[in-house]
């Protein structure tokens, strides 16, 4: 598992992927916290952690697309296949190189808080609140950016599916209030990301949050695990 995160992540900056994403994650956080924490003369750094929900299911799928997809195209999968490596350290491996990249772009969101102090009393509980809930949120967006990677050798069907992907479970929410059916509305509530990353952006931590957002990513793990299951005895 660690040959493959090296090797992945060592990808990652070998190509301008790695740097683009951890860029932008620094300029966009920054512009927002310029413009709606220092602007506005407040401490609140809630709006910096909102836009980058937005952000990241943008960029994350762009972080993810090629890790699966590439070698599909380039017919080397096979020989990642049969490997001297399981299929569950393959992907944890890839998985874990992308984390890893997606904390280099948003290890700055808790320095901003830092930076506030300095100047003025800040609630502690919210800021770290909310980066929980982004470090949870993005686990949840590569590990879903994985999954839609295995399924195709195109790299941008990737990037635009993971998209998708996020898009409606954002939307997940919303179809709950138009949809007349009690159980199916409930239902789509209990399970709506939004909803549960909400509480953290209130300094909530809830231990059934944090096992739900675990639980999604394991889902979306273990769903690539049969797709690269499959291809190997296809």
């Amino acid at each position: 598992m660690f040959a493959i995160f090296k090797r992945e992540f060592t990808a990652y900056f070998t190509s301008p992927i790695g740097y683009v994403f951890a860029a932008a994650c620094i300029l966009i956080s920054g512009l927002v916290f310029y413009l709606f924490t220092l602007g506005q003369g407040s401490t609140d750094l809630t709006p910096v952690f909102h836009f980058m929900y937005f952000v990241l299911m943008i960029f994350v799928p762009v972080l993810t697309m090629r890790l699966m997809s590439e070698e599909k195209r380039q017919k080397a999968d096979q020989l990642l296949l049969t490997a001297p490596v399981s299929l569950t350290g393959l992907v944890a491996g890839k998985f874990l190189s992308a984390y890893a990249v997606f904390l280099l772009g948003v290890f700055i969101l808790p320095v901003y808080g830092i930076v506030l102090s300095f100047f003025a009393t800040i609630s502690w509980i919210t800021l770290w609140g909310n980066f929980v809930g982004i470090l949870l949120l993005g686990g949840v967006y590569v590990a879903m950016g994985l999954f839609v990677s295995s399924l195709t050798e195109n790299q941008m069907i990737a990037a635009v599916g993971s998209m998708f992907l996020n898009l409606v479970i954002f939307l997940m929410n919303t179809l709950a209030t138009v949809i007349p059916v009690r159980v199916i509305s409930n239902t789509l509530r209990s399970i709506s990301i939004f909803n549960r990353y909400v509480d953290f952006t209130l300094g909530m931590f809830v231990a059934a949050n944090i096992l739900f957002f675990i639980t999604v990513m394991a889902i979306f793990l273990f769903l690539t695990v049969r797709v690269l299951e499959r291809r190997r005895w296809a």
